[in-house]
Order: C-alpha cells, then sequence, then structure tokens
C-alpha cells in the first residue's frame, strides 16, 4: 500500500465528513491507499456517521480524548502505508494533491517529510513553511510582544523572503497536513507525546533533521485548513497549552538556562496583561470581557506554565 491517511478527530463530524469526502473524490486510486479516523470519544455522531457513510475507513475509537498528539501515534503504529499523512479533520485536499505529494516523495528520497501550501477558508494564504525558532522568536511569537517584534526576525522565521507557490527546503512544515515517508517513521519513532498540543510537528521536523532527512515545503500543492484563522482572544487552555509546549521545545533543544528565561517572561508577560485588564475593567471599560480576560490570564498564572519535561 502506498499511503496511510491518519486523521484525529474530536467532536468535529461535520468537518471530518467533509474532508474525508475530498479525500475519497482525489484522484489516487482507492487500493493504493487507507484511511485511519483515531476518534478520542466524540459525542457528536462522529462515529455513527463513519459507519453510515465511511465503512470502508478505518475507525480506531478510543474511550477517551486522548490528544492530538497521542492519538496521531496510534494511527501511525496501526499505519500500513510505505507513506504516512498527517492530516488534520478541519481540511479540505484538492483533487490532485495527495497524488502530488506522493509523486514528490517517491522522486526524491532523500526528502524525509513534505507539507504543501495551506489556505484559509477564504483562499487566503496560511503561512505554514518555518525556520527553527530561536529564543527571540520564543518571546515574541503569539505573545503580547508580538506586535514589537523585529521586522527581520518575522522574514526568518516565516521564511517570507520566498513566495507561497515555491518548492523550497525548509525546518519544519505545519502539522495540519504533513506527509512523511515510513523510513523516517522506523529512524526516529512516532511524535513526542510529552507536546499535548502544538509544537509537535516542529520538534518531529527538528527530529528528523537531525536523523539527516531533508524537509521540503511544496507551494505548488494547496489544500485547504478551515480551521487556521485564531479567534481574537484565545482561551486560556489554549494559551496554556500553547506556552507549556513552546517551553517544552525551548528546554528540550535549547537547554535548561533558555527555559528559565523564556518562562519567567511569558508569567510576567501575563502578570503584566491582568494588571492591564484589571484596570481597565476597573474604570467600567467593556468590564464583562475584561473580566472575561483577566479570569484567562489567572488560569494561565495558576498553571505556572510548567513544561512537562
Amino acid at each position: 500500500m502506498d499511503l496511510s491517511i491518519i486523521i484525529v478527530n474530536w467532536n468535529v463530524r461535520d468537518l471530518l465528513d467533509a474532508c474525508l469526502a475530498s479525500v475519497y473524490s482525489s484522484d489516487l486510486d482507492a487500493a493504493s491507499y487507507e484511511i485511519i479516523v483515531v476518534d478520542s470519544s466524540s459525542e457528536d455522531g462522529s462515529l455513527d456517521m463513519l459507519r453510515e457513510k465511511y465503512p470502508e475507513a478505518v475507525v480506531l475509537p478510543q474511550s477517551e480524548n486522548i490528544g492530538f498528539t497521542r492519538g496521531n501515534n496510534i494511527g501511525l503504529a496501526a499505519a500500513q502505508g510505505d507513506y504516512l499523512f498527517l492530516l488534520n479533520p478541519d481540511t479540505e485536499v484538492s483533487r490532485q494533491a495527495l497524488a502530488q505529494l506522493l509523486d514528490y516523495m517517491k522522486a526524491h528520497p532523500a526528502v524525509g517529510i513534505v507539507g504543501p501550501q495551506t489556505l484559509n477558508t477564504d483562499r487566503s494564504h496560511q503561512s505554514t513553511r518555518r525556520r527553527f525558532p530561536t529564543l527571540m522568536t520564543g518571546i515574541f511569537e503569539s505573545t503580547w510582544l508580538s506586535a514589537w517584534a523585529p521586522a527581520s526576525l518575522e522574514v526568518s522565521y516565516r521564511v517570507l523572503e520566498s513566495s507561497d507557490n515555491d518548492l523550497i527546503e525548509a525546518d519544519w512544515v505545519q502539522g495540519s497536513a504533513l506527509m512523511l515517508r515510513r523510513a523516517v517513521y522506523d529512524d526516529i519513532g512516532g511524535l513526542d507525546e510529552g507536546f499535548t498540543m502544538y509544537y509537535e510537528e516542529l520538534d518531529y521536523c527538528r527530529r528528523a533533521k537531525s536523523a539527516g532527512w531533508r524537509v521540503v515545503y511544496h507551494g505548488r500543492v494547496k489544500i485547504t485548513h478551515h480551521g487556521g484563522k485564531s479567534s481574537e482572544q484565545a482561551s486560556a487552555l489554549k494559551q496554556i497549552h500553547f506556552h507549556t509546549s513552546k517551553l517544552r521545545y525551548f528546554r528540550k533543544h535549547h537547554g535548561y538556562g533558555a527555559y528559565v528565561v523564556l518562562r519567567a517572561l511569558l508569567l510576567f508577560q501575563f502578570g503584566w496583561q491582568l494588571t492591564l485588564e484589571a484596570l481597565k475593567a476597573a474604570l467600567f471599560h467593556k468590564r464583562e470581557m475584561r473580566a472575561e480576560r483577566v479570569r484567562s490570564y489567572w488560569r494561565v498564572l495558576r498553571s505556572g506554565l510548567k513544561a512537562r519535561l
């Protein structure tokens, strides 16, 4: 079998339905691939939908929400394909995308991982090619300080000197649609389950490159990622997952000193934000919104942002 497509689902039945419909409408020969859906104890009728509409899919139901990283590892362990494609359930692939990625991998045996260009629902571009982050990147990325980040830092990190449609070597590509060859999985194993959510694909690409594999961004292949747009105000849980994963990454790849410095700065930032929001609420400026933000930031601070080391 050429390809195993692994999808981790949790309560996104309609998006999963659209994703699977797009895969089954692709140009690939049906006998050349399998679809594995790892379901994290969904309660929205996802399993019924899978049984009724996609009986040919391999469904691995779980008794609890096991998280994105562990779910992918369960799918990887069950996969039979020579190539493995991690695909989010809130994506849709174009008719040619899977065949294009597969053909590219077959023609370039030194490439271990490839990722396509990713589009938002409105067809705008979603940045999915990256260089490895520096400590400065960690300080500014997705924090209150991002508006003051040096322009050169953003250009370098997001590889903005290249075109979205280029086919280029990258340090890492986004995990919403990531194809790897089985030899990479055999070489370095699965995703690091210490990353509950976020940074797991960055860590995986870094491990693959350290093992001698190339990572490529294929801008001529396009998929749509409906969940790619972040909300203006992220939930506390997302903030906790994102920043603890960031801290775990820097501890793992940059050392304990970088972890301590970054954690202290992040906690100071959230404390400062909480103080500002509380003052604005006290001045009766959008009190309900400010109060919600105070609760969110307080929850982040209470977590301590203690990374799983």
